[in-house]
């Protein structure tokens, strides 16, 4: 694996999915990159944007920005990874609702989910 597949140094883009965010959508989990610090909405998500940040950059691990969850994935693997201990916060502020924003996510948001 590359040495630049992590940078422990670097926030996260922010408490929710910067390319839903930029767009108007919205997300049920999140994901942040290990490289970059990007945060993008999971693959159950509708836009499923940490995987296209993955294929657009080449950065292969994600952490869960999930509150509580502290595990990693890694793409090119297509298996769980690991990794060091990221630079704060470690997750979406608590309070923040899963799916997300509260406002953005429409009444039958369970049928838009993948499966």
């Amino acid at each position: 694996m590359s040495e630049t597949a992590i940078d422990p140094t670097v926030p996260p883009s922010g408490p929710g999915c910067v390319d839903c965010d930029a767009s108007g959508g919205w997300w049920f989990h999140l994901r942040r990159c290990a490289a970059c610090g990007h945060v993008g909405c999971c693959d159950s998500s509708p836009a499923q944007h940490a995987t296209a940040h993955w294929r657009d950059t080449g950065h292969p691990l994600v952490r869960s920005y999930e509150p509580g969850e502290d595990w990693w994935w890694d793409y090119s693997a297509d298996a769980y990874g690991r990794g060091p201990d990221l630079a704060p916060p470690q997750a979406h502020p608590a309070d923040q609702p899963a799916p997300g924003p509260a406002d953005r996510v429409p009444p039958d948001w369970r049928s838009r989910l993948h499966a």
